[in-house]
């Protein structure tokens, strides 16, 4: 059986942490800053975990 490859576009988008769980950006974050406040920017800066809902699918996809 072959090795399964990853999934390119994933592995840009989501990075694993040492325990094994999945990191993700915020969207909304590449344009139309005007309207968006301060506090809503300062909280899309930082990344998140992958909600358990996608992990399964996310995962599949990072096999390292």
């Amino acid at each position: 059986m072959p090795k399964m490859k990853t999934h390119r576009g994933s592995a840009k988008r989501f990075k694993k942490t040492g325990s094994g769980k999945v990191k993700r950006s915020h969207a909304f974050t590449s344009h139309m800053f005007a309207h968006k406040s301060q506090k809503q920017k300062r909280k899309l800066r930082k990344g998140t975990l992958v909600s358990s809902g996608d992990y399964k699918r996310i995962k599949a996809m990072l096999p390292k």
